[in-house]
């Protein structure tokens, strides 16, 4: 039977024939969501890689990160990557050394590499900003490329880059290119759900485009709690809750046994004999 989800060797057939759809998701309900809506790949943190995470998505081709900083030797790369895969990933995204990605790829390790603006490497080019604009950067995001192909990643995401120099950076690779603000001509487009769904509250980046204002929702639903809580505070307080409603009841006769349990001291139980106590004998 044929998976539900695309292979590696299916995005490289695709290439260069039509775009993909790629989301960064951080919850499983967001995962969900875009399996619903079709979206082709995600991009997912590795703790949500669970066996909740296929039941809830069994069609999106799923790339967890490896974060850089978080793992150092070739090994400790290794042994993430397995457990993202087993964990129902289809490849990892991997920002380190040219020597761990060929490591990885030596043990068949499906590996997304990254070019252009590299966030944790982004004091080399000169911080958050484009990537590309010159001959010497065009050329540097192209030699990066090249690197990465020969190391033997199947795919690279490429950051911020001018667009016509990531079109023909695209078209002159064999990798599958996902383009993040690097124009139309790449393999993929790549977005932020935090930026689709309106949830970032901090700088959107220019390259975004922001679908629904889930912040202004989440706003109101605060003040909604908010309301809720003090509106409970106010019931409790004015005895408003608990209502009859709200508790539950003991038959009258039982009760009165109760308290003359507690009151009294034991009540005899049905059926028991009463003893006269025995005079002492006399010695």
């Amino acid at each position: 039977m044929r998976d539900l989800r695309m292979t590696v060797a299916d995005l490289l057939a695709i290439k260069g024939k039509r775009q993909l759809t790629m989301l960064r998701v951080e919850t499983i309900e967001e995962a969900a969501a875009a399996d619903a809506a079709k979206i082709d790949i995600l991009s997912v943190p590795p703790e949500i890689m669970v066996p909740e995470f296929r039941e809830a998505c069994p069609s999106c081709f799923a790339i967890p990160g490896l974060e850089y900083g978080d793992f150092v030797s070739a090994e400790e790369y290794a042994r993430a990557a397995f457990k993202a895969l087993r964990g129902g990933g289809d490849a990892v995204w991997c920002a380190a050394s040219l020597g761990i990605i060929r490591r990885l790829r030596e043990e068949g390790i499906p590996v997304c590499g990254h070019v252009g603006l590299i966030p944790p490497r982004r004091t080399w080019t000169g911080g958050y900003k484009a990537v590309g604009r010159t001959l010497e950067t065009a050329l540097l995001v192209w030699r990066q490329t090249k690197a990465l192909e020969e190391a033997g990643a199947f795919a690279a995401e490429i950051e911020v880059v001018a667009s016509d120099v990531a079109g023909a950076i695209a078209s002159r690779t064999s990798m599958f290119m996902i383009s993040m603000g690097s124009g139309a001509d790449c393999d993929a487009q790549y977005l932020f759900a935090e930026d689709v769904l309106g949830t970032n509250r901090g700088h959107v980046p220019r390259h975004s485009k922001v679908y629904r204002n889930f912040a202004a929702e989440f706003d109101r639903l605060q003040k909604e709690r908010i309301t809720a809580f003090k509106e409970l505070v106010r019931d409790i307080q004015s005895g408003a809750y608990p209502e009859p409603r709200h508790q539950v009841s003991i038959r009258p006769s039982e009760f009165k046994a109760f308290l003359r349990e507690i009151e009294d001291g034991p009540v005899p139980s049905r059926g028991a004999r009463k003893t006269r106590a025995k005079p002492a004998r006399a010695r």
